[in-house]
């Protein structure tokens, strides 16, 4: 029997939905009568190759399926991404546009500066990256290879409400802490990448959701391992893949299915987020909410205290109480709810019930 679940707010590796972890541990020692773990058999076997392949078609089918776009899964997280996309897409005599709105957008610029060249397509850096830019001050570059952003900053705590139009040129965005946590138009992107640890499995593989016209594009002079168009003629087989990883994506995709498929998970966690801010609002001023009202992520809830004192000792009386990942980033400290598609909502009315007692107790 089980003990008590943590109430888990992690920034990631996240939250699972305890069904999709039963699920894994029913079939971990022998998957499917092969009297082998999925962790033990060949990628190139039959039985692993089919969960790959329906991984792959049921996030398409999840999207909408759209027309022209190909499903990969690498390795190397996001980081690696930021690196990939200007080394396959960035021509001589081009730059990739980056719209900066904290740290993450800023990790995926410097890497864009060291391969090809980089420009400031728009910045919230003068509201301290509390803000997403409005969209009319977006501008990329005349000679951009691409236009890219971040759709949420985890550690900032802000979201984009809509995406830019970019026009003629590629739209790419790192959705690693909000895919699939709305309804959105994947034909708007060019391409979409996501490290899997927080919204759609375990850390170890990344999906890449990329139109299939931006493959050819990849240059025959990087590394074979960075190319796009390798991961894509092999079925994202070219290596051995993070097996395990895309099992678990595939299951957690089946139980987004299960919630109503995006639409459904949307009015879920649009209530989680509703919940916690409207505590916060409502404190009078004993929690102060930090991103910018309309730029409010539904993903990451940044709060402060009147003192960094009353913060740890949140902190401290949070965990006695079992709840996990309360802490901010420690770039920008203050306090952080990372409220991603698997934490339920009684863990967020369980958190806003602590938070209430506390400033009953506190204030």
């Amino acid at each position: 029997m089980l003990n008590k679940r943590a109430y888990n707010f992690n920034a990631g590796p996240a939250a699972l939905p305890l069904t999709v972890l039963e699920r894994a541990q029913a079939e971990f020692v022998d998957f499917r009568e092969s009297g082998m773990s999925i962790m033990e058999m060949s990628h190139r076997g039959a039985i692993y190759e089919s969960v790959h392949n329906e991984a792959q078609e049921r996030l398409l089918s999840l999207l909408g399926n759209p027309k022209g776009y190909k499903v990969l899964f690498i390795q190397g997280g996001a980081s690696t991404q930021f690196a990939m996309i200007p080394m396959n897409f960035i021509s001589e005599g081009q730059v990739g546009s980056y719209v900066m709105t904290g740290s993450w957008a800023e990790k995926a610029f410097k890497e864009a500066k060291l391969v090809g060249g980089a420009h400031v397509a728009a910045s919230s850096e003068d509201k301290k990256f509390l803000a997403i830019p409005e969209l009319s001050s977006i501008k990329a570059a005349d000679n951009a290879a691409y236009l890219h952003i971040t759709s949420n900053e985890t550690i900032e705590g802000t979201q984009y409400a809509e995406y830019p139009d970019a026009g003629s040129i590629p739209l790419i965005a790192d959705m690693s802490s909000d895919i699939l946590s709305r309804s959105f138009d994947v034909n708007q992107f060019g391409l979409i990448y996501a490290g899997a640890q927080k919204n759609l499995g375990p850390s170890g593989v990344t999906v890449v959701i990329v139109k299939e016209e931006l493959i050819a594009k990849s240059p025959s002079n990087i590394p074979t391992i960075l190319r796009y168009d390798t991961h894509s003629k092999n079925n994202s087989l070219y290596n051995t893949p993070p097996s395990f990883s895309v099992y678990m994506v595939n299951e957690v995709l089946k139980w987004i299915e299960e919630q109503g498929g995006l639409a459904g998970i949307e009015v879920k966690n649009r209530d989680k987020a509703g919940l916690l801010y409207d505590h916060i609002d409502g404190s009078d001023g004993f929690y102060r909410g930090v991103a910018e009202a309309g730029s409010r992520s539904i993903m990451n809830v940044t709060f402060r205290m009147q003192s960094e004192e009353l913060e740890k000792q949140f902190v401290k009386a949070a965990e006695q109480e079992g709840f996990v990942g309360l802490k901010g980033h420690r770039s920008v400290g203050g306090l952080r709810a990372s409220i991603y598609n698997a934490v339920p909502y009684e863990s967020v009315k369980a958190l806003s019930d602590f938070m209430k007692h506390f400033r009953q107790t506190q204030g």
